[in-house]
């Protein structure tokens, strides 16, 4: 595997992990919390449902801090 194979396997993007990480019970909830502001991804309101997150990165969300894992 080369280093840009590795690199893309390790992020995803943010409304999926929230359904993967189990955080929202749909696809439109994880959209509708992201457009409105709710998530916050290391310290900072994200509002990009495409956001390609990473391993390590930090997901706020109804007060309480997850760290990206998968």
């Amino acid at each position: 595997m080369t280093p840009d194979q590795n690199a893309q396997n390790d992020v995803i993007d943010l409304q999926d992990y929230l359904k993967f990480a189990g955080l929202v019970g749909t696809g439109g909830e994880a959209k509708f919390l992201i457009q409105t502001g709710e998530v916050r991804l290391n310290g900072e309101v994200e509002i990009r449902r495409r956001k390609k997150i990473r391993r390590g990165d930090v997901i706020q969300l109804d007060g309480q801090e997850h760290v990206v894992e998968f």
